[in-house]
């Protein structure tokens, strides 16, 4: 889902800072109860469920032990983050949970050096929201017959949220109808999104040269504390 813009027809700059965590503090990752089995991670956290914006780090699994790779500052769903398994669609909130990133995507080329799977966005690129569809969260190119374009998102109409962008494994491998479809990691739009998580456009950019799917990227989104805070998943 984009990032909101004026006129919305569906619910979707930082400095990098590298290095370990500061002051000696154990490695958020490190912290958390999973990380997904592999040796790279993306967090997003908020300071609760109510928060539109907060911070997006991504770390590298080196020696056994995990070090930031860089920081930028991220923003949310405009209602917030709620639990994934109990999202609803088009209620504008980010599901928390962590989450495979099948593959990458954007209106501009791959950055040099690319190793993830990405797919070029043409002018028939569509993302599926229809819950009577057969395509129900997946890219559809050309549209689906039986997915109507009112509930889907013509990806070339939004060149600046998905210059550059990350498929979220939210209700992606097994999608239950009415959780809800789309959920990005993307370029800001101007303001908060309708579910995704966005930062800077050189943040996503540089997101996309570093994931390896050989070190099984994941994505944790949750918040600081609470039942949803990111060392719970």
């Amino acid at each position: 889902m984009r990032s909101r813009v004026a006129a919305p027809a569906l619910a979707c700059a930082g400095l990098l800072v590298l290095g370990a965590a500061p002051g000696g503090e154990v490695p958020l990752p490190e912290r958390m109860r999973d990380t997904g089995g592999g040796t790279q991670l993306i967090v997003a956290r908020a300071a609760g469920t109510s928060s539109t914006t907060g911070t997006l780090s991504w770390w590298d699994l080196r020696g056994g032990r995990w070090v930031r790779a860089g920081s930028a500052p991220a923003r949310f769903g405009a209602n917030g983050l709620v639990e994934g398994a109990a999202r609803r669609q088009g209620t504008n909130t980010t599901p928390t949970g962590l989450y495979e990133l099948p593959f990458a995507f954007g209106v501009e080329s791959a950055p040099r050096g690319t190793r993830m799977p990405y797919r070029a966005v043409r002018q028939d690129s569509w993302w599926c929201q229809d819950n009577g569809s057969r395509a129900y969260n997946r890219w559809s190119e050309p549209l689906a017959s039986d997915c109507r374009a009112a509930e889907a998102e013509h990806l070339a109409d939004y060149r600046t949220q998905y210059a550059y962008a990350l498929v979220v494994g939210f209700n992606y491998r097994a999608p239950v109808r009415g959780r809800g479809a789309g959920i990005f990691l993307h370029v800001n739009g101007r303001g908060a999104t309708a579910g995704c998580v966005s930062v800077p456009r050189d943040a996503v950019r540089r997101i996309v040269r570093w994931a390896v799917p050989s070190r099984k990227p994941h994505i944790a989104v949750g918040t600081v504390d609470g039942v949803t805070a990111v060392t719970r998943y």
